[in-house]
């Protein structure tokens, strides 16, 4: 890999210090927060009146395991797939059960259309069960894009994202993608098919490897521009407890390197997109965000390993797939974990979104939560104003914009909080047995 020679418009969009101390910040408050304690539960709670909820359900299989993927997945076996997604159609019914319905469905894993026709069977069912669901996103792979049976989730699913990474081989072979999945060149060509079949195409590139010099970078994001999607997202690399040992050192960029990648990406994706959260940008300003925590209060998990918050709490279903397929097959709810916010907790995790989004709205905090932003968490909006991050919208009063800083410090704390997650995650997993994978 060369030397990069294309630089960035602007060399500093935070100093150092300040990234370093939010880190320290997020690590605490993740720290203190992120703890989810046992439970054993008969019944999720109740949908409350008024409320909107976003259906998200857990696809945890994938025939090679990515070394830098975090989130929960398994080694595919067909027949344990297949029963799996025989209980993820019975805990929909359970759910319904309850009195639920959603506006939107996201399809998360691992490898979402591992199965076609048993993913196919899920979502004919999930819009059967709960009419209100208008739009229903999903994730996919390079390779499973160009099978026969692909083309048969036209017409189901309104939003396909696909996990591209990078179209640098260098790049694809350090993430050891590029045998899975083929080379640069030869997922350019896939995306092409792929965009004709879905309202929304969504690609997922990453930023912060090791040896990803801003050239490389440019270039990405140059074959998206020629590629032109209707989404694209650009996730930083997470590094966390989970990530392989064997690929730690090697993997990932200085963290003081993230900074003039991102600048790239905002020099040219930016000025060619709006953009819709620090991460996602889309052609026009209605998209999707690929990140439904942002548009949705609350959610409700199904699937192993599938986080819900609802009202005040955060509910993790059991991560072993026999405890699952057996509490399920009962009539029982797969919630093993929970952990219960104040208040003060649930205002500073919106704020985060907000930030994160460039949605910060004082009117949002005070007719949904009941707050004055600015004095409910004065010392949080005190820090944002020191840091450059956001300022006042002299055109409306209720508006605050978040600035170049602020979108990328909304990044840093985004990252940190998916990062301190993903160590939930692995918590989680660490005392599974043999047994609990099938």
């Amino acid at each position: 890999m060369s030397n990069s020679s294309f630089q960035p418009s602007h060399r500093e969009l935070l100093p150092d210090w300040m990234i370093n101390m939010t880190d320290k910040i997020m690590d605490y408050y993740t720290g203190r927060y992120l703890q989810c304690d046992p439970v054993i539960l008969n019944n999720p709670p109740p949908p409350q009146e008024g409320h909107q909820y976003l259906l998200y359900a857990h696809i945890p299989f994938c025939h090679t395991l990515c070394s830098f993927c975090t989130f929960h997945r398994f080694l595919f076996k067909e027949h344990v797939a297949r029963a799996y997604f025989v209980n993820l159609r019975k805990e929909m019914d359970y759910v319904k059960a309850l009195g639920y319905d959603f506006q939107s469905m996201y399809v998360g894993g691992g490898t979402t259309t591992i199965i076609e026709e048993e993913l196919i069977k899920t979502l004919e069912h999930a819009r059967k069960l709960f009419p209100g669901i208008k739009e229903i996103s999903c994730e996919t792979d390079p390779q499973i894009i160009m099978t026969p049976q692909f083309r048969n989730l036209q017409g189901l699913v309104d939003r396909m994202s696909i996990g591209v990474q990078s179209f640098n081989d260098d790049i694809l072979k350090l993430s050891e993608r590029y045998e899975k999945f083929g080379s640069g060149e030869q997922i350019f060509e896939r995306l092409q098919y792929a965009q004709e079949l879905f309202p929304t195409c969504n690609v997922d590139m990453m930023f912060g490897f090791r040896g990803q010099t801003l050239d490389i970078l440019h270039d990405d994001m140059e074959k998206i521009w020629k590629l032109n999607p209707r989404q694209v997202t650009t996730y930083p690399l997470m590094v966390t407890s989970q990530t392989k040992k064997s690929v730690k050192g090697n993997i990932a960029a200085p963290s003081n390197q993230l900074a003039d990648q991102y600048r790239v990406i905002l020099d040219t994706l930016g000025s060619r997109y709006n953009q819709l959260t620090s991460w996602t940008f889309g052609r026009t300003k209605d998209e999707g965000f690929d990140e439904y925590v942002v548009d949705h209060d609350e959610y409700l998990g199904v699937g192993s390993g599938a986080f819900s918050f609802l009202n005040d709490s955060l509910y993790v279903n059991t991560f072993s797939l026999r405890r699952y397929n057996e509490r399920i097959s009962a009539g029982q709810s797969g919630v093993e974990r929970r952990r219960q916010f104040n208040k003060h907790a649930i205002m500073q995790y919106r704020l985060m979104l907000g930030l994160f989004s460039h949605r910060l709205s004082r009117r949002y905090f005070r007719e949904v939560h009941g707050v004055n932003v600015d004095t409910y968490l004065m010392k949080e909006m005190l820090g944002l104003r020191v840091a450059g991050a956001i300022k006042d919208d002299p055109e409306n009063p209720d508006h605050i914009i978040v600035t170049d800083a602020g979108k990328y410090l909304g990044l840093v704390m985004m990252k940190a909080f998916y990062s301190a997650m993903d160590n939930v995650r692995a918590e989680l997993r660490r005392p599974l047995k043999v047994e609990d994978y099938s």
